[in-house]
């Protein structure tokens, strides 16, 4: 796996967020620009790797965003809407209006420009994508707004947990806070920020009014008569802007390109473990297809000498061609010196396997080949399952970059050996042999 560099690595002559922009714009372009990775697998990926294209455009523009996220009916787009000072996301009473992501600019800064992204619910009908794409905008926000409206449930303290464990900067905050009075608004805080002091520091809990109920006013005129009057009360929403502004003017496209790594990251895993299941698919068909082909040659072949010495240029083919799909090109000198230890370790750990291969050939020889039908099928299957085993041998040699890892090649075959089933492989081999067999 590719080794990201840090967005505060050390360079000379850049002032720090230059520097955050600067190896977040390198990692992003690496990972575009990998011709390594299997067509297959940006296929499989594409959707992220579309996702990499708009972070990266984001940075070039020097874009920080800001996303609300929560339950419908939480007051997400009347909390944006509010810091905006205009209506530009929908507030409709219908639950689950906001369907897509939406986004405003909102204000300049020296750097740069911060941008604000509305999010679908995420529990309502068709719950499951609504929540997929609320996750996948909040994972491209560089500040995220936690709305809640009381204590928060299950549902949503799990997704504060997810957020903040994504290494995600975070403002929870209770919106709606004008349904409280002043002493239980206090005891509401009090319990959020005690309940999330493990993933969240007390000035990062807020509460807001984005949509205040509007106060009713009574008027009494000179005869007595009184009259009520209803009045729009402006958004309570200052210490959340000046909260959001600390944020932006100490460390502004530095979050914005800390955020940027993380997701690079994260999709260079998800590439990487994409490659792995790849190759280790590919490898599995071929030590398969080899480990048939060889059986059938020994079970075949009525000269007891050259069966092994057949299978021996079997084996060294098997090897180059895993090297191959593990990225690695192997001369023939060099897979029959990988060959050579991996026999070693077969002959400690199998010696069984060998002298009933011998004791096999050996009948082929006294019979004169009256009794190859009688043996062919077992020795065949030996062989197969001998090839399987010198696969897998080498796949793992392979797979971990040409080491066997701390314990060598003998811990390696055992662990193989561990690990697998020797009756149902025979049988397995077996049966496959005598179909071959049938067929030919």
């Amino acid at each position: 796996m590719r080794k990201w560099r840090s967005p505060a690595a050390a360079a000379t002559g850049t002032t720090a967020p230059d520097r955050h922009l600067l190896d977040a714009n390198r990692n992003l372009r690496d990972l575009i620009e990998d011709t390594s990775i299997p067509a297959a697998v940006r296929a499989e990926l594409s959707e992220e790797f579309d996702e990499i294209q708009a972070i990266s455009e984001k940075l070039r523009h020097g874009e920080v965003h800001i996303a609300a996220f929560g339950r419908v009916g939480v007051g997400k787009s009347s909390l944006l809407n509010a810091l905006l000072g205009r209506d530009a996301f929908s507030t409709s009473p219908l639950h689950g209006e906001t369907l897509t992501e939406g986004q405003a600019s909102w204000r300049s800064f020296q750097d740069g420009n911060v941008v604000l992204v509305d999010t679908p619910g995420i529990d309502e009908m068709r719950g499951a994508e609504r929540e997929r794409l609320a996750r996948l905008v909040v994972r491209r926000a560089d500040i995220t707004l936690m709305l809640c409206e009381s204590d928060l449930t299950d549902a949503e303290f799990r997704a504060l947990e997810s957020l903040c464990g994504a290494h995600r900067t975070v403002l929870l905050v209770l919106n709606k806070a004008d349904r409280y009075t002043a002493a239980e608004r206090d005891l509401l805080l009090q319990r959020l920020r005690e309940r999330c002091a493990h993933l969240l520091p007390p000035h990062r809990v807020l509460d807001a009014a984005a949509d205040p109920r509007p106060e009713t006013l009574v008027r009494v005129d000179e005869s007595g008569r009184e009259t009520e009057q209803r009045r729009d009360r402006a958004p309570e929403i200052d210490e959340l802007k000046s909260a959001l502004w600390r944020l932006i003017e100490d460390e502004g496209l530095a979050l914005a390109a800390l955020n940027a790594a993380l997701f690079a990251s994260e999709l260079d895993e998800q590439v990487a473990s994409r490659i792995v299941a790849a190759r280790k698919a590919a490898a599995d068909r071929i030590i398969r297809n080899y480990s048939t082909g060889k059986g059938l040659v020994v079970a075949l072949n009525p000269v007891p000498v050259t069966d092994l010495l057949a299978a021996a240029g079997g084996d060294i083919a098997l090897v180059i061609h895993l090297g191959e799909i593990y990225g690695f090109r192997l001369s023939r000198r060099e897979a029959s010196k990988l060959l050579l230890t991996i026999s070693a370790q077969m002959i400690a750990l199998m010696s069984a396997y060998w002298g009933m291969n011998l004791v096999s050939s050996a009948l082929k020889t006294a019979s004169a080949g009256l009794s190859t039908a009688l043996t062919a099928a077992s020795q065949g299957a030996l062989a197969w399952y001998a090839t399987y085993l010198t696969g897998r041998m080498a796949q793992s040699w392979f797979a971990r970059g040409k080491s066997w890892g701390r314990g060598g090649p003998r811990e390696t075959a055992r662990a193989i050996l561990d690990d697998l089933d020797r009756d149902d492989l025979l049988r397995t081999a077996r049966d496959d042999i005598r179909a071959r067999l049938g067929r030919s």
